[in-house]
C-alpha cells in the first residue's frame, strides 16, 4: 500500500469543527442537560485537591499505616485492584474525552482524565506506604476493565466506566470508610469519593439520551454487554472475597450499597427520561446472580448447589428477596427496636 495507504486519516484525528453546531439547537432539556454536564468540569476545577500534600497531611497525623500482617497484606491487595482500576479510569476517560464530540460532555471527561491521574499516583503512593508491590489484576477484575477499555462503542464504554467502575469504587470506598479500617485510607477516601461521584453524573446524564436513539438490536447488544459487565464485577466481588472478610468487610454489604447507588442513578435517569425502566430484566438477572454467589444464609454455611440455585432463581423472579431487600430489611429492625 506504501506510506500514504499505512497513514490514512482516521476520524479521530481530525478537529470536531460542527461541535458547537451540535448544540446551537438543543431543546430546554437538552441545554439544562448541557449545563450540568459543563458543571462536572468546574466543580472539579474549584475541587483539585494536591494528593502528595493530603497524603503526606495525613501520615503526619495518623503516622505510617500500621496494621496485622494478615490485614495488611489482605488491604494491599484490595486495593492494588482499586490502583490499576484508577489507571483504566485514567486510560478510559481519556477516550471519552476524544470521543466526545459536544463541548460540555467533552469538558466533564477531561476533569475526569486529571482526577484519575491523580487517584492513581496517590494509590500507588499509599500502597508504597503498606509496603506492597501491587501484583497484576485477577481475572475477572481484569475482564470488567479490559471490557471498557476495548469497545468501540459510545454507549458500552460510558456504562462501563461510569455506571459501573466508578459505581463499584464508590461503593468500596463508603464501605471501607466507614468501617475505618485503616485511619489514613479512612481520611483519603473522602477526596476519591467526591471525585468519583462527580464522574458518574457523566454517565446518569448521557446513557439515556444514547440509548433513546438507538434500534431494538442496538439496544439488546448493549443490554448483553452490561450483563456481561455486571456477570464479571460480581465473580471479581467473590474473588476479593477472603480478602474483604479478613479486614471485616461484608461482601452482600458491598453489594447492598451498590445497589441502593444504582438505584440512585436510575431515578435520576427516570427523571430525565420517563420511559427508562424500573426493573430492567439484566437487573433481576444480576441480582439473582449475587444470591447465587453470595447466598443469604451468610459467610461460612454451607449452603448445596440446587438450593443456591433455586434460590437465585426465586430472586430473579422477585418471589423472594435478594441482597438489597434483606440488607434493607436488617436496617429497618434496629430501628424499629430502638
Amino acid at each position: 500500500m506504501g506510506l500514504l495507504g499505512r497513514r490514512r486519516k482516521r476520524e479521530d484525528e481530525s478537529l470536531p469543527f460542527d461541535m458547537f453546531e451540535l448544540t446551537a439547537g438543543h431543546a430546554d432539556r437538552e441545554a439544562r442537560r448541557a449545563r450540568r454536564l459543563e458543571s462536572i468540569y468546574h466543580h472539579g476545577q474549584a475541587k483539585i485537591w494536591d494528593g502528595r500534600d493530603v497524603l503526606a497531611e495525613l501520615v503526619q497525623k495518623h503516622g505510617r499505616p500500621q496494621l496485622p500482617e494478615a490485614q495488611r497484606q489482605a488491604l494491599s491487595r484490595i486495593f492494588s485492584i482499586i490502583m490499576w482500576g484508577e489507571l483504566a479510569a485514567w486510560k478510559i476517560s481519556a477516550q471519552l474525552s476524544d470521543r466526545l464530540v459536544e463541548l460540555e460532555p467533552k469538558l466533564a471527561a477531561a476533569s475526569q482524565v486529571h482526577d484519575e491521574a491523580r487517584h492513581f499516583y496517590v494509590m500507588h503512593d499509599y500502597l508504597d506506604l503498606l509496603g506492597h508491590k501491587p501484583p497484576p489484576m485477577d481475572f475477572w477484575s481484569r475482564r470488567v476493565v479490559e471490557m471498557t477499555l476495548q469497545t468501540d462503542d459510545l454507549t458500552k464504554k460510558l456504562l462501563g466506566m461510569q455506571l459501573t467502575i466508578e459505581t463499584i469504587a464508590l461503593t468500596l470506598f463508603q464501605h471501607v470508610r466507614e468501617l475505618g479500617v485503616e485511619p489514613v485510607l479512612a481520611e483519603l477516601l473522602p477526596y476519591y469519593e467526591r471525585d468519583e461521584a462527580r464522574h458518574v453524573g457523566l454517565g446518569t446524564q448521557l446513557v439515556p439520551a444514547l440509548m433513546a436513539k438507538m434500534s431494538i438490536r442496538e439496544t439488546v447488544g448493549v443490554a448483553l454487554f452490561q450483563l456481561e459487565l455486571l456477570a464479571a464485577s460480581v465473580f471479581s466481588l467473590k474473588a476479593m472475597e477472603p480478602d474483604l472478610v479478613t479486614i471485616g468487610v461484608d461482601p452482600r454489604d458491598i453489594l447492598a450499597i451498590g445497589f441502593r447507588k444504582q438505584m440512585e442513578m436510575q431515578k435520576v435517569m427516570r427523571e430525565e427520561f420517563p420511559a427508562w425502566p424500573e426493573d430492567p430484566p439484566v437487573n433481576r438477572l444480576f441480582h439473582g446472580l449475587c444470591e447465587l454467589l453470595f447466598p443469604s444464609e451468610g459467610e461460612g454455611v454451607k449452603v448445596p448447589a440446587h438450593v443456591r440455585l433455586a434460590h437465585a432463581l426465586a430472586v430473579v423472579r422477585r418471589t423472594r428477596e435478594g441482597v438489597l431487600e434483606v440488607a434493607d430489611r436488617g436496617r429497618k429492625q434496629p430501628a424499629q427496636a430502638g
